[in-house]
């Protein structure tokens, strides 16, 4: 069986006095491995997106430090951690290229914002003092709170899970606002806060604001690392009979978004 190329966005690390460092967390490395993929680090290095691209077979943007607002026209709230700006070049490169090219992309709670930010969507940048909510959204990484879900139907988010409600760990304090063009919500927080997000036009584009790569052990996680596995794998088989990379296979232009 085809083991797909993944690749998954790094994060950057300065210390001070210290060597920089560009890393991925291994809870996202693992999760890749368990559902069969062979993950692989992407240093930030934007200008090389396209061709980056074009010879893996899935891209997963992860969780990380803030979106600068200034790239949807805003000015930072308080509360603003921004990421490093080559990692956040990264990702929207990296977020853009994948959709144009159709490649399966799986984005995960920080992933999920820059996949609407990079389609032109912005978001909420403090939930606590921007939105009215009784839910911890904000948990720290350590000793996530938890919270429910509910899938919207006919997305593809609810064919991979199978059920309209489930329980997800939370650690996010920026949340979705205006969903980016040709993008669909797939899933709410029971306060009405966007959980979920794809393109419809594309076989796997799907990104989630919670953490399934902590949940190793709950069905709804591997299930959607196992169906985004499962897409790189047909991607990487169609690519190897045909001879065609995913620079050659652009999707068709965005049309309105169909959030609900």
């Amino acid at each position: 069986m085809t083991k797909p190329l993944i690749g998954i966005g790094s994060d950057v690390q300065s210390p001070p006095g210290k060597r920089e460092r560009a890393f991925a967390y291994l809870t996202y490395v693992e999760a890749l491995r368990r559902a069969g993929a062979i993950p692989v680090v992407i240093p930030p290095q934007p200008e090389n997106a396209a061709d980056l691209i074009a010879e893996l077979d899935g891209v997963l943007l992860a969780g990380g430090d803030d979106c600068d607002p200034a790239v949807y026209g805003e000015e930072a709230h308080p509360s603003v951690e921004p990421m490093d700006p080559r990692r956040q070049a990264n990702e929207v490169s990296l977020a853009k290229y994948a959709r144009e090219a159709g490649i399966p992309t799986l984005g995960i709670c920080l992933g999920v914002q820059m996949m609407n930010v990079a389609a032109g969507g912005t978001l909420v940048q403090d939930i606590d003092s921007q939105l009215e909510t009784e839910i911890e959204h904000a948990s720290i990484p350590e000793d996530r709170a938890r919270h429910d879900v509910i899938v919207e139907q006919g997305t593809k988010l609810a064919g991979i899970l199978t059920r309209r409600e489930l329980n997800v760990n939370s650690s996010h304090h920026q949340a979705i606002r205006d969903v980016g063009e040709g993008l669909r919500v797939t899933a709410h927080a029971p306060d009405g806060i966007i959980e979920g997000l794809e393109d419809p036009r594309l076989p796997f584009y799907v990104g989630v604001q919670w953490h399934p790569e902590d949940m190793s052990g709950e069905s709804s996680a591997t299930s959607i690392f196992g169906a985004f596995v499962d897409a790189a794998r047909r991607y990487a088989t169609e690519k190897k009979q045909t001879g065609v990379d995913s620079s050659q296979r652009v999707a068709e232009p965005a049309g309105r978004n169909t959030s609900k």
